[in-house]
């Protein structure tokens, strides 16, 4: 049986488990109340760190799941996610509208990648 770690474990989640090969990160946010543009930078640079203590990067994602709690930020979060994402190295990617955790929130990232 392969052996499960897990990153900045918690009561509630981890921000990252690896199994088999695999890295699930936990839905990244940024921080409440800044701009979409902003919460996007700062999510993104959340998942680089996180692939990175896991022995990964952002070139080897597998799957982005995207939530907005508005899709009119769509093309906001877009040009972020466009300029971030390495040429040749898109993930299999959706985007859809939610209610987030809090009002605040504009954006939350959830990546899966290869270690």
């Amino acid at each position: 049986m392969s052996d499960i770690n897990r990153i900045d474990s918690g009561t509630r989640m981890s921000q990252a488990v690896i199994h088999n090969g695999t890295v699930y990160l936990a839905g990244q946010v940024g921080n409440p109340g800044d701009s979409v543009t902003d919460q996007t930078k700062s999510i993104l640079s959340k998942i680089e760190a996180l692939l990175s203590q896991a022995g990964s990067d952002k070139t080897k994602i597998l799957q982005a799941v995207i939530w907005l709690a508005d899709m009119s930020d769509f093309a906001e979060m877009n040009a972020v996610w466009d300029a971030w994402v390495e040429p040749g190295h898109a993930p299999a990617r959706a985007c859809g509208e939610a209610k987030l955790a809090t009002p605040e929130y504009t954006v939350e990232i959830i990546v899966v990648a290869a270690q």
